[in-house]
């Protein structure tokens, strides 16, 4: 095996999908796909087990998000370059995705001369950017990027409060303490707050909390 080929996990929830973005980048004989993960947590096993170049995931997966496994591989294989590929374009995944160590972020409407060019980007040590998201989050960063207006209920006050301590990592410890609350009473808050807003983790309502206009980027750092 040469010493040039650059080694791959893949990590999608969808067969189908892998099956298509596997067949994509070894038509280049420098990529070879070592295994394949269909969520976080697997990926994040697969990792220790194979020590792969490059880990190429998707952001919405079960039992661990994209981007919750992002963190948790940057300080676990610190070695190991991320390229997101995704459905989603809104700049706070984007954002959120580049800041917990994505080299790469990449829509699933990408061609496959844009992947594999993407993995021999990020293996140089550089980032790869889908043009397709670029402005956007240069908008975002310099404030002229208008919030997406969704049909999402309303927040009560202290729910937007539980809301952005969880956003900055906090435990439901933490925020009744915070709170002067019980950890049930946070815990059914955060119940609340996925049911209204259509999610099922944290990570997700933090940054459509984001896209909404309710919590600013600020708010989600740790």
């Amino acid at each position: 095996m040469s010493e040039a080929t650059i080694h791959v996990i893949l990590a999608d929830d969808h067969p189908t999908v892998r099956a298509g973005i596997r067949q994509f980048m070894e038509r280049d004989p420098a990529i070879q796909v070592l295994a394949e993960a269909d969520d976080g947590a697997q990926a994040l096993d697969l990792i220790g087990r194979y020590h792969p170049d490059v880990v190429v995931l998707d952001l919405h997966m079960p039992r661990l998000s994209g981007l919750d496994a992002i963190g948790q591989i940057r300080r676990g294989y610190p070695d190991v370059k991320i390229i997101v590929l995704t459905a989603y374009d809104d700049p706070p995944y984007v954002l959120a995705a580049l800041r917990a160590g994505a080299k790469g972020y990449l829509l699933k409407t990408a061609g496959p001369d844009e992947l594999t060019r993407a993995v021999h980007v990020v293996q140089e040590g550089r980032s790869a950017l889908d043009p397709a998201v670029t402005q956007c989050v240069v908008d975002t960063l310099s404030g002229t990027c208008e919030p997406q207006s969704e049909d999402v209920d309303a927040l009560s006050e202290r729910e937007l409060e539980v809301l952005r301590l969880a956003a900055r990592g906090h435990t439901n410890r933490a925020i009744g303490q915070r709170l002067n609350i019980s950890d049930r009473t946070v815990h059914s808050h955060l119940i609340n707050i996925f049911s209204k807003m259509g999610v099922n983790t944290r990570t997700e309502a933090a940054l459509k909390a984001v896209r909404l206009g309710w919590l600013s980027l600020e708010d989600t750092a740790a």
